[in-house]
């Protein structure tokens, strides 16, 4: 019974997080995920950390020799933030997915303006459980925040399943100042705080990846106020 009680709250929150996406999120973090001015100061800064996450990755992978070769999963991939700078550096082919379908217009749309082949880009909706295939770098980014800390080492073991050769990720990662911080930002309500934002301890998270033949090659902590990240690549102990 309390595996399907779990079951159950995983796919209220599921719900919540897609509704959310496909309306008052949608609008919200299009803006922070843009140039818009229409953003307050902490929006603003949220901006800039997740633009640091997503640099850091775009500038690890062009290490990378043979990089037009490559097959990428961007899992989570919002409004194509990192998905078509990627493409535009020549990744042989992405499989770019979001839970809201509002999200994936916009990155389609994102990707034609730059004027991106369609055929190296594709676009879809889909949560996290659904994705399939493989992939050589598998990447999912900021949207663990979503999960509680057993849903997330779940997903850490769904992608794992789906990377040939490496996972990058990042999340909000527990600290007791974060934890104090998200306390005191539950005694004042907002429409805002539409949905549920957890914290994950990294311990957790490498371990399952460890299981799976994942080991840790760099990690780094990016941050800017209201906005803590860890991000980690993996990759398969025998490559």
């Amino acid at each position: 019974m309390a595996k399907e009680h779990l079951q159950e709250i995983k796919q209220v929150e599921k719900a919540e997080v897609e509704t959310y996406f496909n309306g008052t999120g949608f609008d919200r973090w299009n803006r922070i995920y843009s140039d818009s001015d229409d953003v307050n100061r902490v929006q603003r800064n949220i901006r800039i950390g997740h633009q640091k996450t997503v640099d850091d990755v775009l500038n690890w992978l062009k290490e990378d020799n043979g990089l037009n070769g490559m097959t990428f999963c961007d899992a989570g991939c919002g409004v194509g933030s990192l998905s078509v700078p990627l493409a535009q550096m020549g990744a042989g082919s992405i499989s770019a997915s979001d839970i809201s379908e509002a999200m994936v217009i916009e990155a389609q749309r994102r990707a034609q303006q730059v004027d991106i082949d369609s055929a190296r880009l594709t676009f879809k909706t889909s949560d996290l459980e659904s994705l399939t295939g493989s992939f050589h770098t598998v990447i999912c980014l900021d949207v663990f925040i979503h999960y509680p800390q057993n849903a997330a080492e779940d997903m850490v073991r769904h992608l794992c399943g789906l990377a040939q050769n490496r996972l990058i990720v990042s999340f909000a990662p527990y600290t007791p100042s974060l934890a104090l911080l998200k306390k005191i930002g539950q005694l004042f309500p907002g429409s805002s705080k539409t949905t549920r934002a957890y914290t994950l301890r990294e311990d957790g998270i490498l371990a399952v990846a460890r299981e799976c033949g994942f080991e840790t090659v760099r990690s780094k902590l990016n941050k800017a106020p209201f906005y803590f990240s860890q991000l980690i690549e993996l990759k398969r102990s025998w490559s």
